[in-house]
């Protein structure tokens, strides 16, 4: 792996420190497409997203391997709640026009530094948050200003199994990958 110019660190350095992994949402673990379907004449609309669903398992298994997880986002949706609960995550905001406060709670909250943070987005206003953590992660469709910020870039686009293309490198990176594997089979 290559050192990252400014500190030396190689990604897998810095993806062997995190214990709390965060991620914006729309673009980033859906492939972005804002989805409004009207339910009646009167005005009554829905929204709905599609998950990928081998993110579920990863999600899963972070949370069954102690890392904490977490989502942030600027939209209200209670897809995105629904997703939480049956992903096992652990922190959910909804409706953060500014992450920054949220982040920040998320921190202190799980009670780590915010060198052992990775944060996942895709858009400009994931930029703040990506430029405080240990692990800056752009998805391979995000804006090019954020691809520049970050530490990793996936392989994946936005929605196409990005969450967990980064937790099997977080715990590969611990040396915890092959730990993992059997408790996805139970």
């Amino acid at each position: 792996m290559p050192n990252d110019p400014l500190t030396g660190s190689t990604l897998l350095d810095r993806a062997r420190r995190i214990k709390l992994f965060l991620m914006d949402i729309d673009g980033t673990l859906t492939a972005g497409g804002v989805c409004l379907i009207s339910l009646s004449n009167n005005g009554g609309v829905a929204e709905m997203k599609v998950f990928n669903s081998q993110d579920g398992l990863g999600l899963t298994l972070a949370h069954t391997m102690g890392i904490k997880t977490g989502f942030i986002t600027g939209r209200h949706s209670a897809a995105v709640s629904q997703r939480a609960q049956e992903s096992h995550v652990d922190f959910v905001y909804l409706g953060q026009a500014d992450k920054t406060a949220a982040f920040e709670e998320c921190v202190r909250k799980a009670q780590v530094r915010e060198d052992e943070v990775a944060y996942m987005g895709d858009d400009l206003p994931d930029l703040s948050i990506a430029r405080r953590v240990g692990l800056a992660i752009a998805v391979a469709n995000a804006v090019p200003e954020l691809k520049a910020i970050c530490h990793y870039v996936t392989t994946a686009q936005g929605g196409g199994g990005t969450a967990r293309e980064m937790v099997e490198l977080i715990l590969t990176a611990q040396g915890r990958w092959s730990e993992a594997i059997p408790l996805a089979l139970a």
